[in-house]
This record gives structure tokens, sequence and C-alpha cells, in this order.
């Protein structure tokens, strides 16, 4: 099996998870929504957009979205709830390139680094869907969580090789020519998971590329 079949079954895998565990509570958390710029009448890119409940949120602000997935069955969805959005089918560490033509004043993802097997690939398409000026916003569930379990024990060694640091995470970054912007950490995004409040949950990322 190559590594896109790979990645496609694992991603299809994900989605079925992730709308059991959270049905009815998709979407941009408002916490992200406060760290979003003004999406009016701009170019945004929704990289692993799921089943399009973010994406439904970015055309309700305004935005002229793209929605990027490698799952055939998440996109039928995501068309359902947000039909008035350019929809790719594509693995996104291998972007077509219609979308790397540096157009996007926005490249939003959340929720996807699960499905991200290189990074290094990952984030240069990202740079080169951007225009100049263009702004990153990733949030994600933080590296920590995957050694604490809720109750905050710790379980695992965080410098195990097989999940992504944060400091990985900024490297690659900077390594795709992005400029870091902002990192925030936040203690929950869900408040509806009951877990240790002295852990951060997840966080997000603000990277820009240079004018």
């Amino acid at each position: 099996m190559d590594p896109t079949e790979h990645n496609r079954r694992a991603w299809d895998e994900v989605h079925r998870r992730r709308a059991e565990a959270m049905a009815g509570q998709l979407g941009i958390p408002e916490k992200i929504r406060e760290l979003l710029p003004d999406v009016d009448g701009k170019h945004v890119l929704h990289l692993q957009c799921a089943t399009g409940e973010a994406t439904a949120d970015l055309v309700e602000l305004g935005a002229l979205v793209s929605a990027v997935d490698i799952s055939t069955e998440a996109l039928d969805l995501a068309r359902e709830r947000a039909p008035d959005v350019a929809y790719v089918h594509a693995d996104v560490q291998e972007l077509p390139l219609e979308i790397r033509r540096g157009r996007f004043d926005l490249v939003f993802t959340g929720e996807a680094l699960d499905s991200v097997r290189d990074l290094d690939a990952w984030l240069s398409g990202v740079a080169a869907a951007l225009k100049p000026g263009g702004r990153f916003l990733l949030y994600d569930h933080h590296p920590v969580t995957a050694s604490v379990d809720p109750l905050g024990h710790w379980r695992d060694n965080y410098f195990e090789e097989s999940r992504w640091r944060l400091e990985q995470l900024v490297d690659a970054v900077t390594a795709a020519g992005l400029r870091l912007v902002r990192l925030a950490e936040f203690q929950s995004l869900f408040n509806w998971i009951q877990r240790d409040r002295r852990v951060p949950w997840e966080f997000a990322l603000i990277a820009e590329k240079p004018k």
C-alpha cells in the first residue's frame, strides 16, 4: 500500500472517530475565532477540512474558501454542509499546482497533525499557497497531551520520536520560510471535556509569509 493510500485510510478512520466523539461540537472554537484575522472577502484555504463544520464557519465569516481533504467520504459531507466552496480532493503533503500558486490570504487548519507524516512537505505546501503577507493559522492538541492522561498523570515520554513536538513544528515552520507570529497554549478549547486544567491541552500557532 503506497503512503497516499495508507494516509487516506487512516484519515477516513480519524474522521469517523472524530465525528462520533464530538457530534454537535465541531466547528471553529471561540478562542480560535479570536485569533483569526478579518477574512471577509479574503481568499482562505482550509486544509484537512474534514466534514466541513469549520469550513462552513469560514464561509459565514465572509471568506472565499477553497478546502482540501484526502477523504472523499468527508468531502461529500462537507459539500452538503457548505456548497459554496471550491473543494479539492488531494493529499495535503502533495498539494496540486492549482493550490500552490501563492494566492491565499490565510491558510487555516485544525486538529490535523495526526494525519501529517512529513512536516516539511506539508509546510512547503502551506508556504507555496500563501501570498506574501498571508498568514497560516494552525490549532491542534498540544503535543504533551500524548504523554498525559485526563487526570494529569504522566504515562509516556514526551521526547519519543513517534510524535511531533512543539520544537519540531516551530523549526519546520521557519524552515519553510514562514515567520512565527504567535504561539498560544490553552488549558482547554473544549470546556465540556473533563480533564486536568494544569495541562496545556491545545495550542495554536500563527505564522506569516514575508512580503
